[in-house]
């Protein structure tokens, strides 16, 4: 089995920072895509952030400028580091990953519980 686990969501006042964090762990062959999302009250769930095994990145127009995405292959971990943080980013953030575990041929999708990120003053 693969799990992720975030941690680092928060309420904080508008302009503050927080950093997230999702450690994959369980029977790993392979990560490929690690990302984020998020999912405010009443609208569906969108992309944040994405970034490969290589390292490139891919962001939501909302948030470029004020948040960055990084991974550490060594630990199976991504991060996401919001800065300058605004009420609209109030939200459940979700943690994504394309994994193939050592028990299948081919990758899937796997999905955190997710972590409270509230941007109030």
């Amino acid at each position: 089995q693969v799990q992720l686990v975030e941690s680092g969501g928060a309420l904080v006042q508008p302009g503050g920072s927080l950093r997230l964090s999702c450690a994959a762990s369980g029977r790993i062959s392979s990560i490929y895509v690690m990302g984020w999302y998020r999912q405010a009250p009443g609208k569906q769930r969108e992309l944040v952030a994405v970034v490969t095994s290589g390292g490139s990145t891919n962001y939501a127009d909302s948030v470029k400028g004020r948040f960055t995405i990084s991974r550490d292959n060594a630990k199976n971990t991504v991060y996401l580091q919001m800065n300058s943080l605004k009420p609209e980013d109030t939200a459940v953030y979700y943690c994504n990953a394309l994994i193939r575990s050592t028990a299948d041929i081919t990758a899937r999708d796997y999905w955190g519980q997710g972590t409270q990120v509230t941007v109030s003053s």
